[in-house]
């Protein structure tokens, strides 16, 4: 169902089954997939692509103009590409991405809450949950299962690990390793995520392979290049160990400590 109160510019594509409430606005070149839904006074602009079954609700505008007075020319094309069953409550804003390839891009399954902001060319995998008032500078990376809870901050390029939880009021200016619990103001290790971790199916031995791990980094008083090679010399490896030890090991501005 299509509103005749809402405004679909020629040129915009919808899927089967969309549907479009009053005042919501497509513009040309935008795409929205099957079984989406358009809430009141939304905004799909140009260079946006939803997948499907994604909600937009009241007020968010997806595909803004980026807000980077010194490096964005006003007129160069902006994408956002954004895939199945995201939610993207009221009032976010996503803004148009230009600076890499992908452009903006967001993955499926997530939860964007209200008033969170993303910036140019960020990249969001898949189930996660942007909280309230959240801020993601330009090109900041965030992995899979990785909740922020409200009024976070992620400064440019900041990437973070996947089933990291980030408190409320955090601000990072350098990279959160992986499968951790971050809190405080300065923001510092809180230990690991190990509640979200042990309901998604890791093992105890698991367990005590990740908490021996950021041990060395956090408490075992070694520059992060030797607590990576004690990392590799006393934890058995494993996915999730490999995925620490490469993480760590590609953050080029450090980490949160």
């Amino acid at each position: 169902m299509i509103s005749p109160h809402a405004i679909v510019e020629p040129g915009a594509k919808l899927g089967e089954n969309v549907e479009v409430f009053p005042f919501a606005f497509i513009q040309a070149g935008a795409e929205v997939g099957d079984n989406c839904i358009i809430y009141p006074h939304a905004s799909i602009l140009a260079g946006t692509t939803l997948g499907k079954n994604n909600r937009v609700f009241q007020n968010a505008v997806i595909g803004a103009m980026p807000q980077s007075m010194f490096n964005f020319k006003e007129g160069t094309p902006v994408s956002v590409t954004i895939g199945d069953n995201n939610i993207i409550r009221e009032n976010c804003v996503i803004a148009g991405g230009y600076e890499t390839p992908e452009g903006t891009a967001i993955g499926n399954d997530n939860n964007l809450l209200d008033h969170a902001h993303l910036c140019h060319d960020v990249h969001i995998k898949n189930r996660c949950v942007i909280g309230i008032n959240n801020i993601l500078c330009s090109r900041v990376e965030i992995d899979s299962n990785a909740i922020l809870s409200n009024s976070v901050v992620c400064l440019v390029d900041v990437r973070v690990g996947r089933y990291t939880l980030i408190q409320s009021g955090c601000r990072m200016q350098k990279d959160v390793p992986p499968y951790i619990v971050l809190g405080g103001n300065p923001a510092s290790f809180k230990g690991v995520n190990s509640t979200i971790l042990k309901q998604t199916g890791t093992d105890d031995r698991t367990l005590r392979h990740i908490g021996n791990a950021y041990r060395l980094i956090y408490m075992g008083n070694f520059s992060l290049e030797d607590a990576i090679l004690q990392i590799k010399d006393q934890v058995p490896p494993g996915e999730e160990i490999d995925y620490i030890t490469n993480f760590v090991e590609g953050a080029k501005n450090g980490i949160a400590k």
